[in-house]
């Protein structure tokens, strides 16, 4: 590879994902006979819907195994168009739709296509570490627009205008988010729709959680007047059809900017794989009952794990009103959160994330993904609580 001095600037400027960091350590404890209990990981642990795997499976044996147009098969760009508007997103047509290898690329492409040098993305603190990566690779100005804990962790409209320049291009909104679990109202979205309206900006929508949600209707500003042509509406097979390992994200475009992402497509990485696209539009079209199952286990968890951590002293959670994190607060404690979420690891054997994995307004906060058994989770409280006494103040 060669020493440092030989790498291209842009790659110092690239982040990663700490959770993937702290699953290698927690790995590496385990095969010293370490008992770990995995709240770490952004992922469903549930198994992919079986029509969903049988799709995939007659595709391949149906010849879907060569190279198909850059955008996506003409069939699954109309499914998932569908999709959107029957989940209350707006109505896009196929030709507005993209499916790309996972929903990481859409953040790349809708970035490189918008951000010269310069530009200024605004972007939630905390938040997926990729915004601010991907960004900063891109040569534009991240600038974060924090998430407080005293508005349920949802962005405030006021706040997002008072940080908007002439140089911002482009907003990103999470919601449901990671890793707070906070979700924007509609009101919440027909205020930043009218921000964005004014000021000309594009937005970023990540929407990759938008199934999981404990009551209430997901609010999506792709769905606000005036906003049809200036919002990048991502999601994917990830989260809501347990498919983190297909690696199989769709998005829908304004006009202008489907043949610049066809473009970066045909650059990067030529095609989505034609027999997983045949996985996407089964898992689109096919039965809601597997998801609803999903989410209807989440919502136990997610009872489980915010009653348990408020009971622990120096522990102060909220419920989230989506996707399958907590967020609770250890200010209390005295202890910066790495140093928390590191004790917990090595004295508890309990797996989670500093808040400031997400961004420094995360500092004072721990993310525990609640993707896991009930009896897992509450073992892992009773490991908390039990060690938290010999935390090092």
């Amino acid at each position: 590879m060669g020493h440092d001095g030989r790498l291209a600037t842009r790659i110092s400027r690239m982040g990663t994902e700490s959770a993937f960091e702290v699953l290698a350590r927690a790995r590496k404890l385990e095969s010293e006979g370490r008992r770990i209990i995995h709240l770490e990981i952004g992922e469903p642990d549930f198994d992919t819907p079986r029509h969903i795997v049988e799709a995939a499976a007659e595709a391949l044996r149906e010849g879907f195994t060569h190279y198909v147009a850059a955008p996506g098969l003409p069939e699954v760009r109309e499914a998932v168009g569908g999709f959107f508007e029957r989940t209350g997103r707006g109505l896009f047509p196929a030709e507005r739709v993209v499916i790309t290898p996972g929903a990481k690329p859409i953040m790349f492409y809708a970035i490189m296509a918008l951000c010269e040098e310069g530009d200024e993305v605004l972007y939630p603190d905390p938040g997926f570490p990729m915004y601010e990566s991907i960004t900063s690779f891109a040569g534009a100005t991240p600038v974060p627009v924090p998430l407080r804990e005293e508005n349920q962790f949802r962005m405030d409209p006021g706040e997002v205008e008072s940080l908007v320049t002439e140089r911002t291009r482009l907003l990103v909104l999470n919601s449901p988010h990671n890793p707070c679990g906070s979700a924007l109202t509609h009101e919440d979205v027909e205020a930043l729709a009218a921000l964005a309206i004014e000021h000309d900006l594009y937005v970023l929508s990540d929407e990759v959680y938008f199934a999981i949600r404990y009551g209430g209707e997901h609010a999506s500003i792709a769905s606000i007047d005036g906003m049809h042509d200036r919002t990048v509406l991502l999601d994917g097979c990830s989260k809501t059809f347990a498919m983190t390992g297909w690696r199989l994200g769709f998005a829908a475009l304004p006009p202008d900017l489907v043949e610049p992402f066809t473009r970066l497509i045909i650059n990067s990485v030529s095609c989505t794989a034609a027999f997983s696209q045949r996985a996407v539009l089964a898992a689109v079209t096919g039965p809601w009952e597997p998801i609803e199952a999903m989410i209807e286990e989440f919502s136990k968890r997610r009872d489980v794990i915010v009653e348990g951590l408020n009971r622990i002293e120096g522990f102060s959670c909220q419920e989230p009103a989506g996707a399958f994190y907590v967020f609770p607060s250890v200010k209390t404690l005295g202890v910066p959160s790495q140093r928390v979420a590191d004790f917990l690891l090595n004295e508890a054997g309990v797996a989670c994330l500093s808040g400031t994995a997400f961004g420094p307004k995360g500092e004072g906060y721990l993310r525990f993904s609640y993707a896991n058994s009930i009896e897992a989770i509450r073992e892992a409280l009773d490991a908390i609580e039990t060690s938290l006494p010999d935390l090092p103040r």
